[in-house]
């Protein structure tokens, strides 16, 4: 992990607080993220600029999302992106991917995982991409430096100055995958009664079952870090995404009391859901923004 006075950023505001529960440990977060906060008023919770979303509507914020991560990870793994034949030919402008690197991995078993992971994210951009045809949105946009130093200095992992990379070394890279997987999961429950066809909202199921295999593999290998800075951290990631969720929905992966915490859920054991406004929140890093941090110029597609 990096911690340096020589970059700033231009991502946008990235807000930052502490929830309930394991979330109470990341109050020094800082005066100003929270100030901010304090002045973006309610949070909408209905789905973003659609009043009326289609079946190919949800796919579509479903393969942004997935774009994202399969960026993300490809380049930990592989040191490339998606081949433009499986981010262009449809609808909405295409954009680059700006930054990521291939992670020097050390721990054989550690970069097995992200390998697999990668496989799945990949799977899942092609998969949808398929099944939504000629309606399916073309890459956006995709900010994988400046965005992780945003929300790295709004959660207090690194200082005002400071910078974070993810493809640096293993253990940023864990923190990185976090910032993603609970996402998913939230996000696919969240668009679940929004799908109407039957075999659609079957193969949601089973990706959303597929992320949330990702995100307790995630939480797993920082619980069993010799690293104890690194729950830390994605306790503090995790007050950010539940500050611009407008929710107590987010929960690290050790509590209060040295208790893990694989799944985050409801006080039914139910996976938390978002709606599509407070997934656009946390990956553009502001509460009603129309666009920042992850996705600069905002998702392609009908809801953005």
């Amino acid at each position: 992990m990096t911690d340096n006075k020589t970059e700033t950023t231009a991502a946008g505001p990235i807000l930052a607080s502490p929830g309930r529960r394991g979330l109470m440990q990341t109050a020094g977060l800082g005066a100003v993220a929270l100030g901010a906060v304090a002045a973006t008023g309610a949070i909408s919770t209905v789905p973003a600029q659609a009043a009326t979303v289609t079946d190919a509507d949800i796919l579509n914020f479903a393969l942004n999302l997935e774009y994202l991560e399969a960026e993300f990870y490809l380049r930990a793994t592989t040191g490339h992106g998606l081949q433009l034949n499986e981010t262009n030919g449809g609808e909405c402008p295409l954009g680059p991917t700006l930054g990521g690197s291939k992670v020097p991995f050390v721990d054989k078993r550690l970069q097995r995982a992200a390998e697999d992971i990668t496989r799945d994210e990949k799977t899942h951009v092609l998969f949808l991409r398929s099944a939504l045809g000629s309606a399916r949105v073309n890459k956006p946009q995709i900010e994988l430096g400046t965005s992780f130093t945003a929300l790295a200095r709004a959660a207090g992992i690194v200082g005002p100055n400071g910078t974070f990379n993810p493809f640096a070394d293993e253990q940023s890279f864990l923190i990185g995958a976090y910032v993603f997987e609970d996402v998913g999961v939230t996000a696919y429950h969240g668009a679940a009664p929004l799908i109407s066809n039957k075999g659609y909202l079957s193969a949601a199921a089973g990706i959303l079952a597929v992320e949330a295999y990702h995100a307790g593999e995630v939480r797993s290998l920082i619980q069993r870090s010799a690293n104890a800075n690194l729950a830390v951290y994605a306790a503090k990631v995790s007050a950010v995404r539940a500050k611009l969720s407008g929710a107590a929905d987010d929960f690290g992966p050790i509590l209060a009391g040295n208790e893990y915490n694989i799944a985050p859920t409801d006080e039914n054991s139910i996976a938390f859901s978002r709606t599509t406004r407070q997934v656009l929140n946390v990956v553009y890093g502001g509460v009603n923004s129309k666009g920042g941090v992850f996705f600069p110029f905002g998702m392609n597609g009908a809801i953005r």
